[in-house]
C-alpha cells in the first residue's frame, strides 16, 4: 500500500473497555481519552495496514439492515471534559464537516457497540448517532461515496464529525490526506409494511394463502459449496465484511455440517428480501447464486 495518511485521531479506542461496559448498563460514564502526538502523524501509533487481504471488497458498501440498538454505547458519556448524549433517533440526520479515519492500531479490538473493529469492513464512528446506524458518506471534494455502518464512538478532536474505517476512507479517496470534507446522510432500512393487526404484508401482490405460506418459510441464498473447509471460512469472512449474516452462524457449525461446506446468507422470512439479496450478491460477485427455501 503506497498511500500515506497524516491524521490526528481523538478516538474511541482510547476508551477504557470498562467504561463501555458501564454504558451498556445504563450509567453515565466517563471515557478515558489519550492525547495525540504533539509532532503529528498517526494517532498513538496507528498506521496503514501492511497489506490488503485477497478477499477484501474495497468497492463494496455496508448492507443497510433493520437492527435493534446495541446494548452498549448508547448512553450519555463524557470525553475530555465534554459530555455527549446519543440521539434517540437518526431519522433525517444530515451533516457536513471533516472526516478522519482509523486503522491498524485498532483492528480486532472491541468498538463501543461491542462489535469487533475490522478496518476492512465499511464501518464508522460517530459521537451521537445511535449504534448501529447506517449512513452514506460523500467526499465533497471528489464526489465519491460509501455506505457505512456506524458502530463506534468518536472522533473527539478538531471538530471532526465522523471517523471512517480504513477501507471506507480508501473507497472515497481520503487516506492520503488523512481527512476530507464530507456529507453524512443517514439511511433508513426498508421495513415491512404492517396491517392494523400487526401482521407483516408481502409487498408483491399475492393471495392470503400465499402470504401465509411465505411468512412460514425460511429462505437462504447459497453462495457456494466447498470441498476445502478453509475456502468456506475465507468466503464467510468476506461476506461478513460486506455486512451479510452468514449461515451457519459459527465456523465450528460450518465444519460440523460436513462436506460439502455450503456457505449461505440468511435466514430471510420474506421472499422479496431474499430475492433482492440474491440479485445484489450476483452483481457483487459476478456469478449466479442459488435460492434455498425450507
Amino acid at each position: 500500500m503506497k498511500s500515506f495518511a497524516i491524521t490526528s485521531l481523538g478516538y474511541s479506542f482510547g476508551l477504557i473497555l470498562f467504561a463501555v461496559l458501564l454504558a451498556g448498563c445504563g450509567k453515565k460514564v466517563t471515557y478515558e481519552q489519550k492525547s495525540t502526538s504533539p509532532t503529528g502523524g498517526f494517532y498513538n501509533g496507528d498506521n496503514l495496514p501492511d497489506s490488503t487481504p485477497n478477499d477484501v471488497e474495497l468497492d463494496a458498501d455496508a448492507v443497510v439492515k433493520d437492527e435493534p440498538l446495541s446494548r452498549s454505547g448508547n448512553k450519555p458519556y463524557t470525553v475530555m471534559g465534554k459530555s455527549y448524549r446519543p440521539l434517540k433517533s437518526s431519522k433525517g440526520y444530515v451533516a457536513r464537516g471533516t472526516a478522519s479515519w482509523y486503522g491498524k492500531k485498532f483492528h480486532g479490538r472491541p468498538t463501543s457497540s461491542g462489535e469487533i473493529y475490522d478496518m476492512w469492513a465499511m464501518s464508522a464512528a460517530h459521537t451521537t448517532l445511535p449504534l448501529p446506524t447506517y449512513a452514506k458518506v460523500t467526499n465533497l471534494d471528489n464526489g465519491k461515496e460509501v455506505i457505512v455502518k456506524v458502530n463506534d464512538r468518536g472522533p473527539f478532536l478538531h471538530n471532526r464529525i465522523i471517523d471512517l474505517s480504513y477501507a471506507a476512507a480508501l473507497k472515497i479517496g481520503m487516506t492520503k490526506q488523512g481527512t476530507a470534507r464530507v456529507e453524512v446522510r443517514v439511511l433508513q432500512p426498508n421495513k415491512p409494511t404492517q396491517s392494523n393487526s400487526g401482521q407483516k404484508l408481502i409487498s408483491t401482490v399475492t393471495t392470503n394463502s400465499q402470504s401465509q405460506s411465505q411468512s412460514q418459510s425460511q429462505y437462504y441464498v447459497q453462495i457456494g459449496a466447498y470441498s476445502v473447509f478453509e475456502n468456506a471460512v475465507s468466503m464467510r469472512k468476506r461476506l461478513t465484511r460486506l455486512g451479510y449474516q452468514v449461515f451457519p452462524q459459527f465456523d465450528q457449525d460450518q465444519r460440523s455440517a460436513g462436506l460439502p461446506y455450503r456457505v449461505r446468507i440468511g435466514p430471510y422470512y420474506d421472499l422479496t428480501q431474499a430475492l433482492e439479496s440474491k440479485s445484489r450478491l450476483e452483481l457483487q460477485f459476478g456469478e449466479a447464486m442459488t435460492l434455498i427455501s425450507y
